[in-house]
């Protein structure tokens, strides 16, 4: 039933349960994983010296970020005896990054982690699982935090 699982990651607790249910399920359906980490573009905007060298330094530890936890998944996922492709998706809007990586594969099913932000939290930061649920052509199955 399901062949091609996409798992995107963040480094966070919530994004490392929704690897530990992709792993059931992986195994139960025999299907292939992609474990994704979209790095955001820029928060900042702004001219001279400042905004160079902190758009470097914002890139650099956002791509730290992504490899320790692409490294932590992959991890997970080859104790669980399964490999994993691994990519990074950079300058993009998260929900949009892992939308356009699921179609990139013809993924059948996305597994992720949720905050389970509410109220201003989630009005001022926006839920990146609610964005993929509301425009994912795959079925999304979203593990709370």
């Amino acid at each position: 039933m399901f062949k091609r699982i996409l798992v995107p990651v963040d480094g966070s607790s919530t994004s490392m349960q929704a690897v530990d249910k992709a792993i059931v399920i992986a195994k139960a359906f025999g299907a292939s994983v992609t474990v994704v980490c979209v790095i955001d573009p820029y928060p900042f905007t702004g001219v001279g010296e400042d905004f160079g060298y902190g758009q470097s330094e914002y890139l650099s530890a956002a791509m730290a970020e992504a490899h320790r936890s692409i490294h932590d998944a992959e991890s997970a996922f080859k104790a669980a005896g399964l490999a994993t492709e691994a990519r990074i998706v950079e300058n993009r809007v998260p929900h949009e990054g892992i939308l356009d990586t699921a179609t990139d594969l013809g993924a059948d099913m996305i597994v992720m982690g949720s905050h389970g932000r509410r109220g201003l939290q989630r009005f001022l930061l926006g839920s990146v699982a609610q964005r993929v649920l509301s425009h994912a052509d795959a079925p999304v199955l979203v593990v709370r935090g």
